[in-house]
């Protein structure tokens, strides 16, 4: 199959790049109209008992949010300046404000709050209201602070757009450069840059079509950026490389596109639909902002290898010999593998030395995570001075009563005495600080409880599980929210839906994998290595980010991980040590294929892909890496996990740890059982063989099955 589609490439690589291009310069053009849909919502779980409360309050009372917060200083003990607030604020714009409660004065009489409630419950239309009553915020004579829920989302937004800018401006040149280098030649260099930018113009077209339907977070389009840059570099790298590698060994431009699209463009397609599958796993969460980023990243890994098998090889066609056209004056006909064939060498001489050490080293990197702890998107996300970050913090210190951090009592249904009694027994519940009611109406009671403690402590988590067990009023529904419960409730959809995305992963790599190479052992070992290359980044990015080992000199502020963030991480970490283990064990079973012993095939796999894998992984680290400079902690966190785990991956796993473990399982690597392979051969995932011998070692030239 995929012979033949390379063959149709070269035939009609004229049709087939011009449509490409026109397809993804149209999808990119449209998709830039994303920006204005994109949200930052999403973080809950929507059918929670917290999500709940709050929709029970809103159809009682209407829009009690205090979207935008306003602090004013100034001296309210004098009645005169309490006055001006208050006629200044009765001004604001109907059509964009509901209401506005306050000013509210400080206990020292130097601060006064107001809280405002905009009029639509849409956050693109929030964001939109806040800037148009933005310049009407100020008073003169006093001085202002403006923080809460929307000018937080906007700051995030805002300071995305920046970073997403920044990183592209600072990795795309050096990415070329890089290339430049690996190469040796600026033409081969510029198609994988080439595949990267289609890729992310057409993730952005898909984005915006699924914005018109369902709300998008605006951090898809960080992340489809991130990975579609990433992964088209990393496939076009496989492509060109093995282009490259048949011409050189004489083949003509047809027989060299027909090759390269039958051996790299069916272990790109192949590696690539374990990465979306992946990252498909976010959908089966209920959070909104996890959809949003599977919606991204399934779209520009997709894309990324679709333009891949279809525009490059078109490309390689047009090009033929011509792409070492401008070549450095250190490129080489042949990049030596002399060096990765001595290293196996050496790693197979000592496998156990080798394994249980690096094994160990793995497993204690990983440990900090057994204590890891997991909050949500806060204003901590935002840079420490960061005017929106410095007024939230201010309301959370001296308007706590008002802050949104207590507790949300909804009780529908009931007398008002028996309400009154289970609200006092809330009161008596340790951790519980002042109960205030704050509406009556419609058959709905709701209260706000103050928490001793910060909202997401553990003195904090058991109160809210001790209100929770309280008995309702006789025929009285009780729902609690805020901002513990809505975390909470977070985790616990998260931890539902868990088991089904390892299930998925797992099952999904174990099926294909077999499918694709015949042995039940390889699958195995590959999910084993993966496991533990995502084990020892997310224990060193606990250590970092939640426990502050470097937190300062990184400029974020430790606190508990936003688990969304951590599941997404886990995804695309999972999917790409799978990537790299795929694109090495290709070569090492096309070997086995061809006669190869286990240790010829290993040394092969090794020769033929560890420059590829150590490259691909250089310019990931880059792409990706722009982003642990991120004003933003989530992407910095983003940035700074994908460093550790390329780091890790593609070159402690990959290249001494899978090497040492192919060894010490010999023969046994390519076991399968008999039913099994004969399943396998019916179904496998493989295209026509690469028969020619000089691929491989001299001394390999018997035939012997991969089974």
């Amino acid at each position: 199959m995929f012979a033949k589609w390379g063959s149709i490439a070269y035939r009609r690589r004229w049709v087939v790049l011009i449509a490409t291009v026109l397809l993804a310069v149209v999808g990119g053009v449209w998709g830039i109209g994303v920006f204005d849909k994109l949200s930052q919502g999403g973080y809950e779980a929507p059918s929670s008992e917290a999500a709940r409360a709050d929709k029970v309050a809103e159809e009682a009372f209407g829009r009690q949010n205090g979207d935008v917060i306003v602090i004013y200083r100034g001296d309210f003990a004098n009645p005169v300046e309490l006055k001006k607030v208050v006629d200044h604020v009765s001004g604001f714009p109907k059509d964009d404000v509901l209401k506005a409660v306050g000013p509210v004065p400080s206990d020292d009489k130097q601060q006064a709050l107001v809280a405002i409630t905009l009029s639509s419950g849409d956050s693109n239309e929030q964001i939109k209201q806040f800037q148009d009553i933005q310049p009407q915020l100020k008073i003169d004579g006093f001085t202002e602070q403006v923080g809460g829920l929307v000018p937080t989302q906007k700051a995030i937004n805002d300071m995305s757009q920046e970073d997403l800018t920044r990183a592209e401006m600072f990795s795309l040149p050096l990415v070329l450069l890089l290339l430049v280098i690996i190469f040796g030649g600026l033409v081969a260099a510029s198609l994988p840059v080439v595949v990267g930018g289609l890729a992310i113009m057409g993730a952005l077209g898909v984005l915006h079509a699924v914005a018109i339907f369902t709300e998008v977070n605006s951090f898809a389009v960080n992340v489809a950026s991130l990975l579609g840059l990433g992964m088209a570099i990393d496939y076009g790298l496989f492509m060109v490389g093995r282009f490259r590698e048949e011409i050189a060994r004489g083949r003509t431009v047809e027989q060299a596109v027909g090759r390269t699209v039958a051996s790299a463009g069916r272990t790109v397609v192949f590696s690539a639909t374990l990465l979306v599958i992946a990252l498909a796993g976010l959908l089966l969460f209920p959070h909104g902002f996890l959809k949003s980023l599977a919606y991204g990243g399934v779209a520009s890994v997709a894309i990324a290898a679709l333009v891949s098998v279809t525009l490059l090889p078109a490309l390689l066609g047009v090009l033929g010999h011509r792409v070492d056209k401008l070549a450095m004056p250190w490129r080489k006909k042949e990049p030596s593998e002399r060096g990765w064939r001595k290293l196996s060498g050496k790693v197979m001489k000592r496998p156990v030395l080798i394994a249980v050490p690096i094994v160990g080293v793995l497993l204690a990197l990983g440990s900090p995570f057994l204590g890891v702890q997991f909050g949500q998107v806060t204003e901590k996300v935002l840079p420490e001075g960061n005017a929106v970050r410095v007024a939230t913090e201010n309301i959370n210190q001296n308007f706590s009563a008002l802050s949104n951090t207590g507790f949300k009592i909804v009780v529908k249904g009931g007398d008002e005495a028996a309400v009154q009694a289970y609200l006092g027994k809330v009161k008596d519940v340790p951790g519980v600080g002042e109960v205030q009611p704050t509406g009556s109406g419609n058959g709905v009671t709701a209260a706000s409880a103050g928490l001793d403690g910060d909202a997401l402590s553990e003195e904090s988590k058991q109160a809210l599980k001790d209100v929770r067990a309280i008995a309702p009023p006789n025929g009285a529904e009780v729902l609690v929210g805020g901002n513990t419960a809505t975390v909470s409730d977070s985790l616990d959809a998260i931890a539902d839906g868990l088991p089904l995305m390892v299930t998925l992963l797992v099952g999904a790599t174990l099926i294909l994998m077999f499918l694709a190479f015949g042995s039940v052992v390889l699958p195995i070992k590959a999910v084993l290595m993966s496991a533990l290359s995502l084990s020892a980044t997310f224990g060193v990015l606990v250590w970092i980010f939640q426990d502050g080992h470097g937190a300062d000199w990184l400029g974020v502020t430790p606190g508990p991980l936003e688990s969304g963030i951590v599941v997404l991480m886990a995804a695309i970490v999972f999917g790409l040590s799978t990537d790299y283990e795929v694109f090495l064990l290709s070569r090492m079973v096309e070997a086995r294929g061809q006669g190869a012993t286990t240790e010829e095939a290993v040394t092969t796999g090794l020769a033929k892909t560890g420059r590829v894998i150590t490259s691909a992984a250089l310019l990931l680290i880059v792409v990706t890496g722009a982003f642990a400079f991120s004003q933003v902690a989530m992407m910095r966190f983003v940035g700074v996990g994908m460093i550790l785990a390329l780091a890790l991956d593609a070159t402690v796993v990959r290249m001494l740890l899978v090497p040492a473990v192919m060894k010490l399982l010999g023969n046994a690597a390519w076991w399968s059982p008999g039913p099994l392979k004969k399943i396998q051969e019916r179904l496998a995932l493989h295209d026509e063989p690469v028969d020619d011998l000089d691929d491989f070692d001299d001394e390999v030239r018997r035939p012997v099955p991969v089974g």
